[in-house]
C-alpha cells in the first residue's frame, strides 16, 4: 500500500475517533452526575436536585445519541482501511468488542428509555435504578473499549497461529493486560473531570446572569467539589500510569520526555523544540535530575533515550512531546482552579460573579482538550506499531489507493462538521437556557444556596 494512502487512512481514523471520544468521555461522567442528583433528590426531597436532573438529562440524551452515531463509523473503518489489522487481531479484539455490545450497550439502550421517559410512568426507586444502570453501562463500555486498546499497547495472554493471527491463550491476561488497570482509572477520572468542568462552566455562566439562582449555585458548587477532589487523584493516577508506561513502552516515554539520549540523573525537560533529524532538543528549558527522580524515584536513576532503540521503532517525537505537555499543563491548571475555589469558599465569595467565574467558563472545554491530548500521546507514542512491538501500522492497512482514501476522508470531514456541528450548536443552546428564571422581585432575603420556599415558588419561579 502507498505510504501516502496509509498516512491518509491514519488521519481519517484519528479524525473520526477524535470526534467520537468527546461524547463517551462526557456521558460517562454525566451519567454518574445524574445518578447522584436523583439519589440526592430521593434522600433529601429537595426540588433543586430533580430540576437539575431534568435539565442535564436532555443534554445527556443528545450527547449519548451523538456518541453512538460517531462510534459506528469506527467499526467500518476496520474493514475498509485496516482489514489486515482486523484479520490478524480479530480472534482477540472481536470478542472483546462483542462483549461491549452484549453487556454495556444493551444495558444503556435497554434502560435509557425508562430513564428518559419513565419518570411519570414507573416508581421513583425503579427510575433511580434505571439511571444507575445506565451509569454502570457507561462504565462497562469504557471497561471493554479500554481493554481492547490497552491490549494493543501491552499485548498479553496470546499466541500466534500458523497464518499469523493473534489467538487468545488466557482471556484473563488478555483483558487485564499490564497497562489496563492504569489506563481505566486514568480515563474514568478524566471523564469525571471533563463533566465537572462543563457543569461548572454552565453554572458559572448562569451565576453571572443571575447571581441568586440557587440551581446555578448548586451545580457550580458540586462541580468545583468534584474538581477539587478528583484532580489530585488524577495526577497521582497519571504518575502510576507513567511508571507503567516506562516499564512496558520505554520508547514512548523517551519521546514524551524529549530524551534523544540515555541519561543517568536525567533532567525534566519543561519546554524545547524537538529536532528529529539532528536527534536533539533545541532551546531546552529543563530542571536537572528531576526527570529521573519522577520516573525512577532515584535522583541518579537511568532513563533510556531514543538512542537505546532502533531508529525504525521511534515514534514521532514532536507530536508526542507537545501533546503530553498540553495534557499535563491543563491538569495542573485544573488543580489550581480547585484549590482557589476552596479559598473562595472559605471567604464566602464562591458565588459572587468575579473573574473566577469567567475563568471557569473559559475552562469548560479543558477536559476535552486534555483527553484529546492524552489520546494523541498514547496513540502516536505507540507508533510505528498497531500492536506494540508485534504488528506495524504499515503492515496493518488494506490494499486501497490514495484516491479512495482521499474521497472518503473529505466526505467524513464535510459530513462530520455539518452533522456534529449542528449537534454541538444545539447542546450549547440547551446549556445557555437557565433551568430557572427569577423575577426581579425575588425576595433578596433568601439565604444563598437555599431552596426557594414553597410559598413563593409558584409566583417567583418560572421555567424559561
Amino acid at each position: 500500500m502507498d505510504t501516502l494512502a496509509i498516512d491518509l487512512a491514519r488521519f481519517q481514523f484519528a479524525f473520526t475517533v477524535a470526534f467520537h471520544i468527546i461524547f463517551p468521555s462526557f456521558t460517562i461522567g454525566l451519567a454518574s452526575y445524574l445518578a447522584i442528583l436523583e439519589g440526592l433528590w430521593l434522600k433529601t426531597h429537595k426540588e433543586k436536585y430533580i430540576q437539575l436532573y431534568k435539565y442535564w438529562l436532555k443534554i445527556f440524551a443528545i450527547s449519548f445519541g451523538m456518541g453512538v452515531v460517531s462510534g459506528i463509523v469506527l467499526s467500518y473503518q476496520f474493514g475498509t482501511n485496516w482489514s489486515v489489522f482486523a484479520d490478524k487481531t480479530g480472534p482477540i479484539l472481536g470478542p472483546l468488542m462483542g462483549y461491549e455490545v452484549l453487556t454495556a450497550f444493551f444495558l444503556e439502550a435497554g434502560f435509557l428509555g425508562v430513564m428518559l421517559f419513565g419518570m411519570s410512568r414507573v416508581g421513583k426507586k425503579l427510575h433511580f435504578a434505571s439511571t444507575c444502570i445506565v451509569a454502570f453501562g457507561t462504565f462497562l463500555s469504557a471497561f471493554w473499549i479500554l481493554s481492547v486498546n490497552s491490549w494493543m499497547q501491552t499485548p498479553a495472554g496470546y499466541s500466534i497461529n500458523e497464518v499469523g493471527q493473534f489467538i487468545p491463550e488466557d482471556w484473563f491476561a488478555v483483558v487485564f493486560n499490564p497497562s489496563f488497570p492504569y489506563r481505566l482509572v486514568h480515563m474514568l477520572l478524566a471523564s469525571y473531570l471533563t463533566t465537572a468542568f462543563v457543569v461548572g462552566a454552565v453554572g458559572a455562566y448562569h451565576l453571572i446572569k443571575a447571581p441568586h439562582n440557587p440551581l446555578a449555585k448548586t451545580m457550580f458548587s458540586m462541580a468545583l467539589w468534584m474538581i477539587t477532589i478528583v484532580t489530585p487523584l488524577q495526577i497521582i493516577a497519571g504518575d502510576f500510569h507513567g511508571l507503567n508506561t516506562l516499564e512496558h513502552q520505554p520508547a514512548k516515554v523517551a519521546a514524551m520526555e524529549g530524551h534523544y539520549e540515555s541519561h543517568q540523573g536525567a533532567p525534566l525537560i519543561l519546554f524545547g523544540i524537538p529536532d528529529d533529524d539532528a536527534k536533539q532538543m533545541n532551546y531546552e528549558v529543563s530542571i536537572p535530575k528531576l526527570g529521573s527522580l519522577i520516573l525512577t524515584h532515584d535522583i541518579n536513576g537511568e532513563l533510556k533515550g531514543l538512542d537505546a532503540f532502533p531508529e525504525t521503532d521511534h515514534p514521532p517525537v514532536s507530536i508526542v512531546f507537545w501533546s503530553f505537555r498540553i495534557m499535563v499543563g491543563i491538569g495542573f491548571a485544573m488543580l489550581a482552579i480547585g484549590l482557589f475555589s476552596l479559598w473562595l469558599r472559605k471567604q464566602g465569595k464562591l458565588y459572587q460573579p468575579t473573574l473566577f467565574h469567567r475563568l471557569c467558563i473559559a475552562f469548560g472545554p479543558a477536559g476535552f482538550i486534555a483527553i484529546l491530548a492524552g489520546w494523541i500521546t498514547t496513540e502516536v507514542g505507540r507508533q510505528p506499531f498497531t500492536v506494540y512491538g508485534l504488528l506495524r501500522t504499515a503492515d496493518s492497512a488494506s490494499p486501497i489507493d490514495v484516491s479512495a482514501v482521499s474521497i472518503s476522508l473529505v466526505a467524513f470531514i464535510v459530513v462530520y462538521f455539518c452533522v456534529f456541528g449542528a449537534g454541538f450548536y444545539y447542546l450549547l443552546r440547551l446549556m445557555r437556557k437557565s433551568p430557572t428564571r427569577y423575577e426581579e422581585s425575588l425576595d433578596p432575603r433568601l439565604p444563598e444556596g437555599e431552596d426557594v420556599p414553597a410559598t413563593i415558588h409558584p409566583n417567583r419561579l418560572t421555567e424559561r
